[in-house]
């Protein structure tokens, strides 16, 4: 539930969602994306370029243990973990393709005053 809210967001639009976030999963959340932002910067990104491509949370490996019980008897507790993945990637490229198009347009434009 808190990963489907942060999916599409830029990183800082994502970290003050989770600073204010009322759920026990935001804390563990927010740890990750920060480690995730500081090896991005080691990379060379840039922080307000980043948002979150894929944020995904799978199955862990499940721990069985037992709980003592009345008469000799235990009941099984299962502790479930679980695997999150979560991809980073920048904007840049998608802003490079749009102001392409401003320039042919702006050169369009001024061929077509020059022809008249």
């Amino acid at each position: 539930m808190v990963a489907s809210l942060l999916k599409r967001k830029s990183v800082t639009e994502a970290v003050a969602e989770l600073d204010f976030l009322a759920k026990r999963a935001g804390t563990p959340l927010r740890k990750l994306l920060m480690s995730a932002v500081a090896n991005a910067k080691e990379a060379g990104k840039d922080l307000n370029d980043l948002f979150i491509k894929e944020l995904r949370v799978d199955k862990g490996v499940t721990l069985k243990r037992m709980m003592p019980a009345a008469m000799g008897s235990g009941h099984r507790i299962n502790k479930r973990t679980s695997h999150i993945t979560l991809l980073l990637e920048e904007k840049v490229a998608k802003e490079k393709t749009k102001k392409s198009k401003i320039k042919k347009l702006a050169s369009t434009k001024a061929s077509a005053m020059q022809v008249k």
